[in-house]
């Protein structure tokens, strides 16, 4: 497992085999780590503000900083922290699989979420479900169903978002659930496993002991201009 957690972590963090700079450098953030316009929408869930879980990921967030004196992350704000539930459409992202099949790949984002609005006024509220911890990295906290019963209230509601909304994303059915805290610019050195990884047990081990259920707010439609705020134009409530 150590060694698996080892190879995971540099690739996804070192680079290695991933290219000379992170794939969003540009689109989605600068090389400062400041958040560029990259318009969208999309279905989260906002962690509760001012809950234990937004003060436990806090700790986390400040873990992690610690971790990287050499800024080598883009950093979301607090206010904005969520689990995306389905990913709507992007302004850098129009092709096929991630774009309604019957709205022209050329119309605007306001005009897609209009689109998508139409089609949510009817559909049927998202029962009460619960996510857990399922690990820290340096992007921030991956989470997973507690019990089989919220996997399927997540599974099914997944299902009839991708049947409203008219595409089915390649990974529809393999999407690990996350909260990010933070946007890799630059790859870390390649020795920085070690330093890291038993940091990133530590931090998941205190989380779990703080909060065992994570809080989550109602799922929201949202649209966004940039990574800094989700504003909810409809409610699953």
């Amino acid at each position: 497992m150590h060694e698996i957690a080892k190879t995971n972590f540099i690739r996804n963090f070192c680079g290695e085999g991933r290219g000379a700079t992170p794939a969003r450098l540009g689109t989605r953030f600068d090389e400062t780590g400041q958040f560029l316009v990259e318009p969208g929408n999309t279905v989260v869930s906002h962690v509760v503000p001012g809950s234990a879980t937004e003060a436990a990921i806090i700790k986390v967030r400040d873990g992690l900083r610690a971790l990287d004196p050499g800024n080598h992350f883009a950093w979301t704000p607090v206010s904005s922290y969520h689990m995306t539930l389905f990913q709507g459409v992007i302004e850098y992202r129009r092709q096929s699989g991630y774009w309604p099949t019957d709205l022209p790949l050329d119309a605007s984002i306001s005009q897609s979420t209009d689109y998508f609005l139409a089609r949510l006024q009817d559909i049927p509220q998202i029962a009460p479900f619960k996510v857990k911890l399922e690990e820290i990295t340096p992007h921030g906290l991956t989470v997973s169903p507690a019990t089989d019963v919220d996997a399927a209230i997540i599974a099914g509601f997944r299902d009839t978002l991708a049947d409203r909304f008219g595409y089915r994303h390649p990974d529809h059915d393999t999407y690990v659930l996350h909260i990010t805290v933070a946007y890799i610019v630059r790859w870390l050195p390649q020795a920085s496993h070690e330093t890291y990884l038993p940091a990133l047990q530590a931090l998941a081990e205190t989380f779990r002991k703080d909060v065992p259920v994570i809080e989550l707010g109602p799922a929201d439609f949202c649209t966004f201009d940039d990574m800094n705020h989700f504003e909810p134009v409809f409610s699953f409530r």
